[in-house]
């Protein structure tokens, strides 16, 4: 099968929080729409794969790059040799950045490609990994910032009364994580997104003030975010577990986390970092370092689907899938996506499983 075309996608979704959202590295205060980009593969025998990149205000220069720089390249290439594809996109390319709109860009397609390499094999993704165990995986509510103590109290209970035992906070200050676990009590896992606001100094002194609060882990504390050295300094004398990897870019990113003794829980972001052909080669690399993946999934269309299989097959039945607690006005994929009493389900159908609706994209899609 050759590649006819590539269409990216963007849409936008108003949602709801529960309450004003704080303003926050994904958008202005008040979001109240969720902007995504998803991309549509078709080989020349009419199949169709789906992918999904990063979106937010990320999502012009993305698209940008897809359109007019990395579909051209890609059509008529054959999508059974994806791994060679994708490698040689990136050397083609790499002068242009070996992260943002690029990677971006090459997640997206390569998702897709999976997609598409599933549906020809008539199997799911997970099976194409080796095979899953589980037929759903926990999730963790992932809470927009509110930084507000009453609201964080409010959505956390709203969401442990949803089901769900693991949260994400997003929030920064002493009071709202108090609040938090105030509200969910002792038994809930907590961790703590603050999406790389302190010098080492600052992640130290606050981790002192939240040990109390038996965090499961503290995300991405040091700023700048490729600060290994202080990452490491904040595990080993911050008395909680650190997660990173959200914004690292390549393989060699994750390489070098590992290697600075960084990470308690390596974290990377199928639609960012490279898809799937890069997300099974962090697998593979945190394991010869005792070291967990829990992939980064802030989407919820076609790049939660590529984390769900991946963390299914190779992150065995313990994974965890962040869930982006929205209330959103629509779904990709409606109701069959959604958690129930925080559980997703691992899906069966071949590729990624399931197709998203076309009347959403129809409904949502932003005009040129």
């Amino acid at each position: 099968m050759k590649v006819v075309s590539i269409e990216s996608i963007p849409l936008r979704i108003p949602f709801t929080t529960g309450g004003p959202s704080a303003g926050g590295v994904w958008g202005p205060k008040d979001l109240q729409a969720v902007d995504s980009l998803v991309v549509k593969v078709t080989t020349d025998d009419g199949t169709v794969g789906w992918g999904e990149t990063f979106g937010f205000t990320a999502i012009p220069s993305v698209k940008q790059v897809i359109d007019n720089i990395l579909a051209p390249d890609l059509i008529g290439r054959d999508v059974a040799l994806r791994a060679k594809l994708m490698l040689d996109l990136q050397k083609k390319f790499h002068v242009f950045g070996r992260s943002g709109a690029f990677i971006h860009g090459l997640s997206a397609i390569d998702i897709a490609l999976w997609d598409i390499a599933g549906k020809a094999a008539n199997q799911p993704i997970h099976q194409l990994l080796g095979g899953a165990e589980a037929a759903s995986l926990a999730c963790y509510a992932s809470l927009i910032r509110y930084g507000d103590p009453e609201l964080v109290a409010i959505n956390v209970r709203r969401a442990v009364k949803s089901g769900y035992r693991h949260l994400k906070l997003h929030e920064t200050t002493v009071e709202t994580v108090r609040a938090a676990r105030e509200a969910a009590g002792p038994d809930i896992e907590i961790t703590l997104d603050v999406n790389c606001p302190w010098t080492v100094r600052e992640a130290l002194d606050m981790t002192a003030q939240l040990r109390p609060f038996n965090l499961r882990w503290v995300e991405e504390p040091v700023w700048p975010p490729e600060n290994y050295a202080g990452l490491a300094t904040v595990r080993k004398q911050g008395g909680i577990p650190v997660a990173a990897g959200e914004n690292a870019s390549t393989l060699m990113d994750f390489q070098h986390l590992l290697e600075a003794g960084s990470v308690d829980f390596i974290q990377p972001s199928p639609a960012k970092m490279g898809g799937i052909t890069e997300l099974q080669k962090v697998f593979a690399l945190a394991s010869t370092r005792n070291v967990t993946v829990m992939v980064h999934t802030f989407y919820d269309g076609p790049g939660l689907l590529a984390s769900v299989h991946a963390s299914a097959a190779l992150g065995g039945p313990n994974a965890l899938i962040e869930w982006r607690y929205f209330d959103q006005e629509a779904q990709l994929y409606g109701d069959a996506i959604i958690p129930r009493d925080g559980r997703i389900a691992v899906p069966q159908g071949s590729g990624l499983g399931m197709e998203p609706d076309q009347d959403v994209i129809r409904d949502y899609r932003i005009k040129d």
